[in-house]
């Protein structure tokens, strides 16, 4: 199978298949539906750790940086379905339906979909298209799937209203304990201000004043800092860390640290 496999155009529906452990680090845009039919699954953002086994469902919450762990176990590979409710057709949802917020959602970004007759037997009914990799629906279809995907959340939890059909822009964060939680995240500067609330202009303003450098400075001695620490009291290998620490590659974040503390990481490792 395809990994992960793009059922409708669009990324409507994915199905993942995993015979091995894969780490991301994601930016997630949109609001999105996990069912994990085996293995297991571990969602961490800077506010949450959440885990699921088999059988289990989640509704991750949109704009939001996260690390996300896929691992099979023993007896069974890993396998997830994935729905992403994209904005554009929650809005025609939204219309459709004459659906109102009426209050403003403040709980956490991520919820546990407890289990349900209706939402298990609505995702069975998709695991014929994610698993037979030369039929494929329509368009049309796959809308008509969404859109009961999103009735049976409602009908299990209708508050989730507030979660799904609010539209608004991410409000303006305080900056610094925003930073400070999700620095180790490799995304464009771009990204970090639309999640703090801010326009670029804005965020680099507000950064200056914050941390008194422009942002790419403070994220790679932010960065290294961290990096140092790891090693040092913690005795951590520099190819364990350079991932989860926002670098691209084990060269460019040697490189960097041995211009900042005058040895390569390996060196400093070794004479800890």
């Amino acid at each position: 199978m395809i990994n992960p496999k793009e059922i409708i155009p669009g990324v409507l529906f994915y199905s993942y298949l995993s015979t091995r452990r894969k780490d991301k680090v994601g930016f997630l845009n949109h609001n999105t539906l996990v069912l994990l039919v085996s293995g297991h699954f571990t969602l961490e953002t800077a506010a949450q750790k959440i885990t699921m086994r088999r059988g289990e469902m989640l509704l991750i919450g949109k704009n939001q940086l996260a690390q996300i762990t896929k691992t099979p176990l023993p007896d069974e590979d890993y396998e997830t379905i994935v729905i992403s409710l994209q904005e554009e057709l929650l809005r025609k949802i939204a219309l459709e339906e004459q659906i109102e917020i009426t209050d403003k959602y403040v709980g956490p970004p991520n919820i546990h979909i407890p289990a349900n007759e209706f939402l298990q037997g609505y995702f069975q009914s998709v695991m014929p298209y994610v698993r037979t990799a030369s039929e494929n629906i329509s368009a049309d279809m796959g809308m008509l799937k969404i859109k009961e995907g999103v009735k049976l959340l409602l009908h299990a939890m209708p508050w989730l209203k507030n979660v799904l059909f609010d539209f608004s822009e991410p409000h303006k964060i305080d900056l610094e304990k925003f930073m400070l939680s999700n620095f180790h995240f490799n995304f464009p500067i771009e990204k970090f201000a639309q999640l703090s609330g801010r326009s670029l202009a804005g965020f680099k303003r507000d950064f200056q004043k914050t941390f008194g450098m422009p942002p790419r400075h403070w994220l790679q001695e932010k960065r290294l800092d961290e990096a140092w620490h790891l090693i040092e009291h913690k005795q951590m290998k520099p190819s364990a860390i350079y991932l989860d620490l926002g670098f691209e590659s084990l060269s460019h974040f040697s490189h960097s640290f041995k211009k900042k503390f005058g040895k390569a990481p390996t060196e400093w490792l070794l004479h800890s």
